[in-house]
């Protein structure tokens, strides 16, 4: 009897927790629930502030990209019209040089083969005609050209002769006119100064 009381001391002094047991199982509970504390926190701050903002902040985001790309839609289709326009116009003024601006290489024959023909279809005797070239400020491909003709006829004739130019097909600007009576005869001596443009030789590329 006395050896099984001694066998069943021996066994509650082996499995009785010593105060260091309680006191390192006290360090663990506490840095688990530290553990679980610091868990739950960030859990809270995820749920508060997540990384990419909140339901409401991402469809404020999302509302400001679609307003964004509205607008760059439109900021690109007025670009698109623009582009229209300006292709337009260069079409347009390619079209008109071609109809009313002759080139420099042939201009002079040109001009004095129409103006020739228009004072003897309206009685004007034509005599010499002085060309002058100069360069359009802010263009390489126009040249301005001025023409001084003379000419002799009647007032009649001066009247049909301004008539066949005003009606010609050419871009011709009457910059001055002056008629100086002849003696006796009743005719005029008559110079014309006019003014037009011309298309100058590109280079190749």
């Amino acid at each position: 009897m006395r050896r099984n009381f001694d066998r069943l001391r021996d066994y509650a002094s082996r499995y009785t927790p010593t105060s260091a047991t309680v006191s390192d199982r006290r360090v663990i509970m506490r840095m688990i629930l530290g553990v679980l504390l610091i868990a739950n926190l960030v859990a809270l701050w995820l749920v508060w502030s997540p990384p990419g903002g909140s339901a409401l902040e991402l469809e404020a985001q999302a509302a400001n990209l679609q307003t964004k790309a509205s607008q760059k839609r439109a900021a690109v289709e007025r670009t698109k019209t623009h582009a229209s326009k300006v292709e337009k116009a260069r079409t347009d003024e390619t079209k008109f040089e071609s109809e009313y601006f002759t080139d420099r290489r042939i201009a002079s024959s040109t001009f004095v083969a129409e103006l020739v023909k228009a004072a003897k279809d309206a009685g004007f005797k034509p005599k010499e005609h002085v060309f002058v070239f100069e360069p359009v400020e802010g263009s390489d491909s126009l040249s301005m050209m001025t023409i001084t003709a003379n000419y002799e006829g009647t007032y009649a004739d001066l009247l049909q002769f301004i008539n066949r130019l005003d009606r010609s097909s050419r871009f011709l600007i009457l910059d001055s006119l002056t008629a100086t009576p002849q003696q006796g005869g009743g005719l005029l001596n008559v110079t014309v100064k006019l003014n037009t443009f011309v298309r100058e030789a590109m280079p190749a590329a």
